[in-house]
């Protein structure tokens, strides 16, 4: 099949969009409102983007907490979702005030960062301490305005679980990170294969 994009003329029951760029890692961004309340939010857009130096997007439709929080304070966290916490990274994806800790409101514990403000999830064996560096507008449809942005963030200061690290890397098989599919599907990686580059 093939259908106009822009004009989104799949004719199927859902959007095929985010079910075919997959698997997507999902980024539990930490970030701290003006009145100190820790805000936890799971982004699906979310991946690496440079690694000299170190940079990370996520990307907002809305101008939600985590990117306001970002923009405010000019620093945010992503610790990584996995298997063992996908059912607490699903109870941080409702949608509550500003008011209302999703740490808390997940039953997680906030871990102190090293060079940022906003907590990392203590359960988590991987983040990122990030300097907001600049959000990006996407415009709308046909060149109109748009609702979603890409936030970027250099990397500062990277956490990572002794117990994920095996013969001197990580072991994806050990971290288990889940991946959004599409839909309500989700995939966790627990098995990994090796190509070499020619």
């Amino acid at each position: 099949m093939f259908y106009d994009a822009v004009a989104n003329t799949h004719g199927l029951q859902w959007d095929p969009f985010k079910a075919l760029v997959t698997p997507r890692p999902i980024g539990w961004i930490s970030t701290l409102g003006k009145n100190g309340v820790v805000n936890l939010a799971p982004y699906s857009f979310f991946n690496a983007v440079s690694t000299d130096p170190h940079f990370v997007m996520f990307s907002s439709g809305g101008r939600k907490d985590s990117q306001r929080n970002a923009e405010e304070t000019g620093e945010f966290v992503c610790s990584l979702a996995t298997y063992d916490l996908r059912d607490a990274m699903n109870r941080t994806s409702q949608h509550v005030g500003p008011d209302v800790d999703e740490m808390v409101l997940a039953g997680l514990n906030p871990a102190p960062s090293n060079m940022v403000a906003p907590p990392r999830v203590k359960e988590s064996p991987v983040a990122f301490e990030c300097r907001y560096w600049r959000t990006i507008d996407l415009p709308g449809p046909n060149g109109g305005p748009g609702t979603h942005a890409i936030v970027l963030g250099q990397v500062v200061g990277v956490h990572i679980d002794d117990a994920v690290i095996t013969g001197g890397k990580v072991d994806v098989t050990k971290l288990k990170p889940i991946a959004r599919l599409g839909y309500g599907d989700y995939a966790v990686i627990d098995q990994v294969f090796e190509l070499t580059r020619p």
